[in-house]
């Protein structure tokens, strides 16, 4: 069954919201991320995907603190990415309680680096972040599009060891416009022992029904759920 993952985005520790990874196309949803943890956990989650687009930008861990407030008042297995460029970065992000980190930008950038990471912490630690758009991956909180082709670059992860992959198409993230089912059907076919988490523009519990019939292992929930788009009271049958 596929994996529900709520979303929650750090701009100067409130709870945000972009559209197409757009600063200034932010909206602020709540003044503290925990409050909304809580909710979330509450509803029957056990899984978070916390996001510290301040440290995106500024290419270091930056709201770090409300990562060990949220680990430390729910039981939410969190992954966190945002920043984590460093080694430092990611011992931070392990000891204020992340169960997982997020390789984006570095994965690109530095991949020495993240295979390292790979042989000290193992495959569970480390989830590949895969963000495209128009088939090409993006880095640096999507400011930068660069000429790898998806496809070949999460091939290459996988042959490396890489078992986790959260892959979102730019261009359907914030919109509320519908997921890309045919970018995941696609890396599913391709890399079917990869634990694929789909991540950007799911509007309607269909598109979550659609996804696990194609063998996704796990959705983020953003904008949808802070919109009211999808209740979580929708999504116990996944929460079970």
């Amino acid at each position: 069954m596929i994996r529900i993952i709520p979303a929650i985005d750090i701009i100067e520790g409130k709870c945000v919201r972009l559209s197409e990874g757009d600063f200034d196309r932010k909206k602020v949803y709540d003044q503290d991320p925990v409050n909304v943890a809580q909710r979330f956990e509450e509803a029957g989650v056990s899984h978070l995907h916390l996001v510290d687009l301040d440290g995106a930008r500024q290419k270091k861990i930056v709201n770090w603190t409300v990562l060990e407030k949220i680990a430390s008042k729910t039981d939410l297995q969190i992954d966190f990415g945002g920043g984590v460029q460093s080694d430092q970065d990611l011992r931070t992000a392990f000891d204020c309680g992340a169960q997982q980190i997020t390789a984006g930008s570095i994965a690109v950038k530095e991949e020495s680096v993240v295979l390292q990471w790979l042989e000290e912490y193992g495959s569970e630690k480390i989830i590949l972040g895969a963000d495209s758009k128009e088939g090409k991956i993006a880095v640096s909180g999507w400011t930068e599009i660069t000429v790898l082709n998806l496809h070949r670059f999460l091939s290459k992860y996988v042959d490396r060891g890489i078992r986790y992959a959260i892959c979102t198409d730019v261009t359907k993230d914030g919109l509320l416009q519908g997921t890309n089912l045919n970018m995941y059907r696609a890396i599913k076919q391709k890399l079917p022992h990869l634990f694929l988490i789909a991540s950007g523009g799911v509007t309607q519990i269909d598109e979550i029904e659609s996804l696990d019939r194609i063998g996704v292992n796990g959705v983020i929930i953003g904008k949808a759920l802070y919109e009211g788009q999808i209740e979580l009271s929708q999504l116990k049958d996944y929460l079970c």
